[in-house]
């Protein structure tokens, strides 16, 4: 028969081996190869111009280029039809990230970007309208906010044209 002593021997010894096990384990716990999810969205709506679209930003592009003549007619594109404007023209992009990167249309018609660290940024349209040439512009004619039209498609109406039965 184990004496008292004997016993308590045993289980020190046996609560010694765990605890250095466990010292030795939790460390590498942490060192494991587990996926990061993405930042939550960020919607830089809030101060009512999308990150490198303000009016400045377009008015230079809109401008005559060296070499191209002054008569050129421009559209102004604003509401649902710019959005869809600067979601076409960044829709294949070749940037990773970032406000120049490849834009992307949610279920619910609202365009996105993602920056370095994947993290969503929500697109809005600035609030002068972008200036397009009339034969870009022709494409989105029936667009709410071609040449301040009131009525026309709007971005939930492609997104549902994409995604059918979304709901968004």
């Amino acid at each position: 028969m184990m004496s008292l002593r004997t016993r308590q021997r045993a289980v020190s010894g046996l609560m010694g081996v765990l605890v250095a096990l466990m010292a030795s384990v939790a460390p590498m716990l942490g060192c494991g190869d587990t996926p990061r999810m993405p930042p939550p969205p960020v919607d830089d709506t809030r101060g009512g111009v999308s990150e490198g679209y303000g009016p400045s930003s377009y008015d230079q592009t809109a401008q005559a280029k060296p070499g191209m003549s002054t008569k050129k007619k421009l559209v102004i594109l604003a509401g649902a039809a710019a959005l869809y404007y600067l979601y076409k023209k960044h829709q294949n992009a070749q940037a990773q990230s970032g406000p120049e990167g490849q834009y992307y249309l949610s279920k619910n018609g609202r365009v996105y970007y993602r920056d370095a660290e994947h993290r969503a940024h929500w697109v809005t349209p600035p609030p002068g309208g972008i200036q397009v040439p009339e034969q870009e512009a022709m494409d989105y004619q029936n667009m709410q906010g071609f040449q301040g039209r009131q009525d026309g498609q709007d971005m939930a109406d492609i997104a549902a044209g994409l995604y059918p039965g979304a709901g968004g």
